[in-house]
């Protein structure tokens, strides 16, 4: 397995591979393209972001977990419901995540993230799997309240940094069977398994190429098992972890940024 990071250094982004304490930098900005530089830095000089760039991020909107679905009767259905959270919901590891002023209750949602390695467009299940670069861990913030309200999920999904994930990108993993975990100041609130994935990664690369072109970096969530998430607050302390792949954390913080809207 080899552990994918991407990080600030010396005021420069770059991608690295991440052995123990220390990174061993690459040229590129995917693996159809990295070329180690013969540079190593110390993980603790160098500032973790978001392990990849993605120029959107694509998730399953239909219950993807066999522990999330309360009917015994429950067939899954052949064609996915879908939302794509924009690129700018992406945050890095260790950031804090804004608290809209536009919404009174947020949610976390642990969640397995697929990462596009190779351009994927209309490909089979078993093109999918070579372009799959590796797997991460997604926190999948979501504005309950106004998920009810619409009856669609991308307003409650899209604000900004609403969607830490990290932190690094774990390719060769099995993800049979990974524990999952989500925590609210230390307390766990959420767990499950990756074995109760209904469909596979290489289905859901393949389905969602035959919609749009999955480039390298772009990421697919794979949906969160039985609980979805527990409310969180201005001032929590909020960790998801995915086994095999690691623990982000995040702060929640009012969002610093102005509202107009009731003057429009």
């Amino acid at each position: 397995m080899e552990r994918y990071i991407r990080f600030e250094y010396g005021g420069e982004i770059y991608y690295g591979l991440l052995e123990g304490e220390i990174v061993r930098v690459l040229n590129g900005d995917s693996p159809e393209n990295f070329k180690p530089m013969g540079k190593v830095v110390h993980l603790a000089q160098i500032k973790l972001l978001a392990p990849c760039a993605p120029t959107k991020v694509v998730s399953v909107g239909t219950p993807n977990h066999k522990d999330a679905i309360q009917d015994a009767d429950y067939q899954p259905p052949k064609y996915l419901r879908m939302f794509v959270k924009p690129a700018s919901t992406v945050n890095d590891p260790g950031a804090d995540i804004y608290y809209p002023p536009l919404t009174k209750e947020v949610n976390l949602e642990v969640e397995l993230g697929i990462v596009i390695g190779k351009r994927a467009q209309c490909v089979s299940k078993e093109e999918a799997a070579e372009c799959i670069w590796g797997y991460t861990a997604i926190n999948d913030v979501t504005a309950m309240d106004l998920q009810r309200q619409d009856g669609l999920w991308d307003r409650s999904k899209s604000f900004d940094t609403f969607l830490p994930m990290g932190p690094a990108i774990v390719s060769g993993l099995d993800i049979s069977s990974l524990a999952m975990h989500a925590y609210v100041n230390g307390e766990e609130v959420q767990s499950g398994n990756t074995a109760n994935l209904i469909y596979s990664p290489e289905y859901l690369v393949s389905y969602f190429s035959h919609l749009l072109t999955l480039e390298p970096g772009d990421v697919i969530i794979t949906g969160t098992p039985t609980g979805f998430g527990k409310p969180i607050q201005i001032g929590d302390k909020v960790e998801v972890e995915v086994e095999g792949i690691g623990r982000i954390r995040n702060q929640v913080v009012k969002s610093p940024r102005p509202c107009h809207l009731e003057e429009l």
